[in-house]
């Protein structure tokens, strides 16, 4: 019997609450949502320093697993113990938390990561000792010894760990650190054990730029016997940063892994596709179907569906859902991951690294660092348990499915062809497409347009989603649908930092049996200065709910469409209440001090201008923004020592009012040192109102 530290339990029925906004009416006959959570390990209750970097395990027959490094000092390469408890009742009771792998002498054993082989029962748990060297004054090591070590019952006894450094000596990449994971690695449909192992140099005397950091994957075909070494992920300057990863087996048998992006700051997912299980790996692209957020390990499985599975195709993706770490999101996809249509907060406040895992019987199980005062180390792991009608308050279930039909259109081997206005077009044969290839255009001039038609059967109400592909010179796009605006009508198809692609919701429309055409029209260079477009697929979704999507256009400081005009604005992060990773701020002035935001405006519409700032007493007391708008300029002062309203994905937001904007590029908020004190210059965000 274990004793829980803390636990906070919700049993909604799916017409109570919450869950009976919007719901569809089939969701009254559905199973009683439920959420529960309970603490595993909490450092202000516990003798460690810190509790961070976990596994999760669900053994076939629903025994749970959960391990975590044990941290005897808050630092990643201080001294720390491997750590477990288990559940026999689906994450119900625990037993209490014991010691698997001790420290000695201050090693540092750290990511562990767990594969299950549902074939025989066994479970694998990889790990790592790493090490400092002498002159390393930093917390994190430098090198590390990669371990496996495995269980027949069910978690209770060990084997010895055996050393498998080795596998990777053949890489050219001078690599000396090896860390698996962390979370768990997968089981294929062909059996094949496969787990993600991230890479890199040593860190002392040798530049960020020079360290190499890259994943590969360790493989088993005889049910952990022998382990293998997989080929890298492919690396170099022209594509993103691949870190701790997730590896899920997509429907059609090729494997996904997406991996963690930078630290610091709004970053998208990275995505690279294996075409024989984990062998060698695509070129990594970025992916912002989940959008932008904080660096940090998160959770991406299947849920249901897979290879020569009639069910849903269901994936579940965790994360915090901020560019910092707070925001605990799970979200539901049901195209394989590239974009994901509901979402709910588990919790609002710090958040950290998650892990996500299936019982038999459907409910869903999180491990996830949560609260405390520090960035990068959480107070507590927490472990919840719930349904699918909790995570997406009635709209889907396994006894009757989500009530989804969508109807994909290739737009990348432009068949049914295109129509091409001006300049050329090429096909771009790539795994991280939809279909294995997308459509790269190049208009000639501005007005210059590619359309297609496409087919719909029977009438009825239809969202439009596009998945496109930004490039560093993507120009602004505009969109139509039988000659007709959308909703969301205008792209900037520039990328920022990599290449990668991008989902956008164009509308929902009512449309009859028969073609239609979609237009895509260059309008002018986007904000890289660029003209280029490229194309994916244009998907047409019928469901009774609608998709959890925030209309809303945010830009912090830092991120693309952020630029400082003039003056020397330093960066800061010593007062609280800013949104993002840091602020910026001047001294008063006489306005030669300028920075501005400059975002894309999806569609012609009235928005609320908010903006964000850390408030202070020696901050301006009329901090005066400039909005321009579609009908002229508008000043609006600011007092910057009174806080605005705190807002769960960070930031503290106070509004400008409401405006008139047209889409494109031709608006933007420009703020000056015209004040009578430091002024902060930090996020500022736009949120659709009600269509006009």
């Amino acid at each position: 019997m274990s004793s829980p530290i803390s636990r906070r339990t919700f049993t909604l029925g799916v017409v109570a609450g919450t869950a009976a906004l919007a719901l569809p009416s089939r969701a009254l006959a559905t199973t009683a949502a439920f959420f529960e959570e309970t603490t595993l390990w909490d450092s202000a209750v516990d003798p460690l320093a810190s509790y961070h970097v976990h596994g999760l395990a669900v053994l076939p027959d629903d025994t749970v697993l959960a391990c975590i490094e044990g941290r005897h000092e808050t630092c990643d390469a201080g001294p720390h113990d491997l750590l477990l408890r288990r559940s026999t009742d689906g994450g119900r009771t625990w037993t209490p938390s014991e010691t698997i792998v001790q420290t000695v002498d201050g090693q540092t054993w750290a990511n562990p990561t767990f594969v299950v082989d549902h074939e025989t029962g066994e479970v694998f748990l990889f790990h790592n000792n790493c090490v400092r060297l002498p002159e390393n004054t930093s917390c994190s090591a430098d090198s590390s010894t990669f371990y496996v070590m495995s269980s027949t019952d069910g978690g209770v006894t060990w084997s010895e760990r055996r050393d498998l450094t080795g596998l990777f000596a053949h890489f050219p990449y001078d690599w000396a650190m090896h860390g698996a994971g962390p979370g768990h690695g997968i089981q294929l449909h062909s059996g094949r054990l496969l787990v993600s192992v991230s890479h890199r140099t040593i860190i002392t005397g040798v530049p960020t730029s020079r360290r190499n950091y890259g994943v590969s994957c360790v493989y088993s075909d005889d049910h952990g016997r022998t382990w293998h070494s997989g080929d890298a992920v492919p690396m170099g300057s022209d594509y993103p940063t691949v870190g701790e990863a997730r590896l899920v087996e997509r429907s059609d048998g090729t494997v996904i892994m997406n991996s963690r992006p930078g630290s610091g700051q709004n970053w998208p997912r990275s995505v690279a596709v294996s075409q024989d299980g984990g062998l060698t790996w695509s070129v990594p692209r970025n992916d912002n179907g989940a959008g932008l957020f904080n660096g940090v390990d998160a959770a991406l499985i299947r849920y249901t569906g897979g290879p020569r599975s009639r069910d849903v195709d269901r994936m579940l993706f965790s994360r915090p859902d901020a560019p910092m770490r707070w925001n605990m999101t799970v979200s539901v996809s049901y195209d394989e991951g590239d974009s994901f249509r509901y979402s709910r907060v588990v919790s609002p406040g710090r958040s950290f690294y998650s892990d996500l895992a299936r019982l038999s019987d459907g409910t869903i199980i999180l491990l996830y660092g949560a609260d405390g005062e520090l960035d990068g180390s959480p107070r507590r792991l927490a472990a919840a348990r719930f349904n699918l009608e909790w995570l997406t308050q009635g709209r889907d279930t396994l006894a009757t499915g989500p009530a989804l039909s969508q109807h994909a259109h290739d737009l990348g081997h432009a068949a049914p062809p295109a129509r091409v206005s001006g300049g050329t077009m090429t096909v771009v044969r790539e795994a991280t497409a939809r279909r294995g290839a997308r459509a790269a255009y190049q208009p000639s001039a501005v007005g210059d347009y590619i359309e297609y038609p496409f087919a719909v059967g029977p009438d009825g109400t239809h969202e439009l989603w596009l998945r496109y592909f930004r490039t560093l010179d993507g120009g602004l796009v505009t969109v139509t649908v039988d000659g007709k605006t959308p909703r969301n009508s205008t792209l900037d198809m520039t990328a920022w930092r990599n290449d990668g692609y991008d989902v956008v919701r164009l509308d929902t429309l009512y449309l009859r049996p028969g073609l239609h055409t979609i237009r895509f029209t260059l309008a002018g260079p986007g904000r890289g200065g660029g003209t280029a477009m490229s194309l994916d697929e244009l998907s047409l979704v019928q469901a009774p709910s609608p998709a959890d999507v925030r209309e809303e256009v945010t830009v912090d400081n830092g991120d693309f469409g952020f630029q400082i005009v003039s003056g020397s604005w330093p960066s800061s992060r010593g007062v609280p209440g800013y949104y993002g990773f840091n602020y910026l701020s001047h001294a008063k002035g006489t306005g030669a001090s300028a920075v501005r935001w400059w975002p894309v405006i999806p569609g012609d519409d009235d928005y609320e201008v908010l903006v964000s700032y850390s408030a202070g007493t020696n901050r301006a007391t009329n901090a005066t923004y400039v909005v321009n708008h579609a009908g002229g300029s508008t000043p609006v002062a600011v007092n910057q020592r009174i806080a605005g309203t705190a807002e769960p994905r960070g930031g503290q937001w106070v509004s400008l009012g409401v405006f008139a904007f047209r889409a494109g590029l031709g608006s933007d908020i420009v703020l000056t040192d015209a004040a009578d004190a430091v002024v902060v210059a930090d996020a500022v965000r736009l949120r659709r109102k009600a269509s006009r």
